[in-house]
C-alpha cells in the first residue's frame, strides 16, 4: 500500500524554514537557493492542501496550521535521524534506548552505573534527555522515562507501565567541618552523628520542591524545631549537595544521590535517621510489550536498584511535597 507521505526533501526544507521563519536563512542552512526552498514548500502545501506560510512585509510567517505541523515534523525528523544513526553505528546489532530522565537522578545515580551496563551489554547504547513531568510517549521519540513521583502521579499517567525502582528516603547530611563545630571529636575519634534535637540549632538548607521537608522530618523525630522552615532554598538535590559540602548548612538528601560525596568525605551523615518520602523512582514505558533492548535494560536497572544497601535507620512517616 502506498503511504500518503510527502517527500523527505520537502519536509526537511519546511522544518528549517519553519524554525527560522525565513526562506533565505533556510536556503543558507541547507546550501540551496531560496527559489529551491520555495518550490519545495509550495509542493508540500499543494500535497497537503493547507497553507503553511503567509507572506508578510518582511518575508514569511507560519500560519497556525504551519506552526503545529512544524513541531510534528521536527520531532519526526529528529527521531528518524536518531534511528538512522543508531543503525549505522550498530550495523544491525543490539540497539539504542532514548530515555527521558529527571536530571539529578540521571547524573548522580544512573550515569555512574552505565559502565556496568556497557560491560554486560556492549551492544546497548543509552541516550538521555532531561524531562521532569509526565508526557505522552506518542508525542515524543522517547522509549522510556526515569521519573520521580508519587504513586498517585504515576497512576494518573495514561497508557504506561510503571516499574518502581526504589523509594526516596532522605537523610540529614552536612560537611565534616560543620559537624565538627557542632560536636567536636576527641583525638583519634571519628565524627559521631548528632541526635535529632541538635540539628534544630544548625543552619538548615531547604529544597523548594519540598518546602516542608525539614518540618516533617523534625515532627517524625518528635523534636520541637521553631526554625524548621528557615534557610536558603534550592531547587535540585545536586544544588543542595554542593551547598552542604561547602558548609552552608544541613540538607535532607537521598543517600543514593550523593554516593560520591559520602565516599570522598565531602559530606557526612549528620543524623543517622532517614525519613521515607511519598516519592519513589520509576522506570516508565509504554503499556505495550517492551522491545528486547528495553526489557534487557529494565532487568539490569532493577538489579542495580536492588543492590543499594540500606544506609541509615528509616522512619516510616511519609515526607510529602505539601504540608
Amino acid at each position: 500500500m502506498r503511504r500518503n507521505i510527502p517527500s523527505i526533501q520537502a519536509l526537511a526544507c519546511f522544518e528549517v524554514a519553519a524554525r527560522h521563519q525565513s526562506y533565505t536563512r533556510a536556503a543558507q542552512e541547507l546550501s540551496l537557493t531560496q527559489s529551491a526552498v520555495s518550490r519545495q514548500i509550495q509542493a508540500l502545501e499543494e500535497f497537503l492542501g493547507v497553507q503553511l506560510f503567509r507572506r508578510t512585509r518582511h518575508g514569511v510567517a507560519l500560519t497556525p496550521a504551519g506552526s503545529h505541523y512544524g513541531r510534528q515534523v521536527a520531532r519526526w525528523l529528529q527521531g528518524l535521524e536518531r534511528d538512522t544513526l543508531d543503525v549505522m553505528a550498530h550495523q544491525g546489532a543490539g540497539g539504542a534506548l532514548s530515555l527521558a530522565a529527571v536530571p539529578t537522578f540521571a547524573t548522580r545515580w544512573l550515569i555512574p552505573r552505565l559502565p556496568d551496563l556497557a560491560r554486560e551489554h556492549p551492544d546497548i547504547v543509552v541516550h538521555i534527555d532531561t524531562q521532569t513531568r509526565p508526557f505522552l510517549f506518542a508525542d515524543t521519540a522517547f522509549d522510556a522515562a526515569l521519573y520521580a513521583g508519587t504513586a498517585e502521579q504515576v497512576a494518573n499517567w495514561p497508557g504506561v507501565h510503571a516499574q518502581r525502582l526504589m523509594h526516596e528516603d532522605v537523610v540529614p547530611v552536612c560537611s565534616p567541618r560543620l559537624l565538627e563545630s557542632a560536636a567536636p571529636r576527641g583525638p583519634g575519634r571519628a565524627h559521631l552523628p548528632l541526635p535529632p534535637e541538635a540539628l534544630a540549632t544548625l543552619p538548615l538548607l531547604q529544597q523548594s520542591t519540598r518546602p516542608y521537608g525539614w518540618r516533617q522530618w523534625f515532627e517524625a523525630m518528635q523534636v520541637d524545631a521553631p526554625h524548621a522552615l528557615d534557610g536558603p532554598r534550592y531547587e535540585l538535590f545536586s544544588m543542595l549537595a554542593v551547598a552542604a559540602a561547602h558548609g552552608m548548612g544541613v540538607a535532607l538528601i537521598p543517600p543514593l544521590l550523593i554516593e560520591a560525596e559520602l565516599a570522598s568525605g565531602d559530606l557526612v551523615v549528620a543524623c543517622a535517621r532517614a525519613l521515607r518520602g511519598e516519592r519513589a523512582y520509576y522506570l516508565i514505558s509504554p503499556a505495550q510489550n517492551p522491545p528486547p533492548v528495553l526489557a534487557t535494560f529494565s532487568q539490569w536497572l532493577q538489579r542495580m536498584a536492588d543492590a543499594l544497601p540500606p544506609a541509615v535507620v528509616t522512619f516510616g512517616a511519609a515526607l510529602s511535597d505539601t504540608d
